[in-house]
């Protein structure tokens, strides 16, 4: 799919500009298209439009999903072990390691 926008000069003087697309699309994503267009009855801008919104959202919510599914797992917290070790793992790896292999 090749895909090419501009923003057209007859709405630059206006205070929203408006950007105008040009896709190419296979004979899949059209047929989706088509049906779309019969189902929902929206015109090819305003399903374009829905896509775009619903994309963005989908794409800038998942760092966010992500980091509360690892919080609600309660995985965060269910090992054993010294309560600073986040902030003194460099000592605590140090003396295992001079245990396993002797200080060096």
């Amino acid at each position: 799919m090749t895909l090419s926008y501009e923003v057209s000069s007859r709405y630059q003087a206006e205070e929203e500009s408006c950007m105008r697309i040009n896709a190419r699309l296979d004979e899949e994503c059209a047929a989706k298209l088509r049906q779309l267009q019969s189902v929902t009855r929206k015109g090819v801008s305003d399903l374009v439009k829905q896509a775009i919104v619903l994309l963005h959202r989908h794409e800038l919510n998942r760092p966010t999903q992500r980091l509360d599914d690892l919080l609600a797992s309660d995985f965060i917290g269910c090992a054993a072990g010294p309560e600073d070790l986040a902030s003194n793992y460099k000592h605590y790896l140090t003396e295992g390691l001079e245990r396993k292999h002797g200080a060096r």
